[in-house]
C-alpha cells in the first residue's frame, strides 16, 4: 500500500500536474483543453498525463482521435486541498 502513496505524492511533486488535477475536479476534459490551460508544449502535456494516469490519478477514455481525462479519485483532490490550507 505504501508504494501507491508514494506513487501519487511523486506524481503531485509539480506545479503544472497539479494544475491538471484541480482543472479535472469537475469534468472530464480532452487534451485540447488542457494544453492551452497550462501554457506548456503537447508533448509535456503528454508527458504529465502520463504521470498522472500511471499513478491512478487520472483515468482517459478514447473517443475518435480525441482522449478525455477525469480525476479516477476524488480524495486526491482532498488531499491538494489540504496541503493548500495555511
Amino acid at each position: 500500500m505504501v508504494k501507491k502513496e508514494v506513487k501519487i505524492f511523486k506524481a503531485l511533486a509539480d506545479e503544472t500536474r497539479i494544475k491538471v488535477v484541480e482543472f479535472l475536479k469537475d469534468s472530464e476534459k480532452c487534451v485540447c483543453e488542457i494544453i492551452p490551460m497550462t501554457g506548456k508544449s503537447q508533448p509535456a502535456v503528454s508527458q504529465h498525463l502520463r504521470i498522472l494516469s500511471e499513478a491512478d490519478i487520472l483515468g482517459s477514455r478514447k473517443d475518435g482521435t480525441s482522449i478525455y481525462y477525469r480525476v479516477k479519485d476524488k480524495r486526491v483532490l482532498d488531499a491538494i486541498r489540504m496541503l493548500k490550507q495555511d
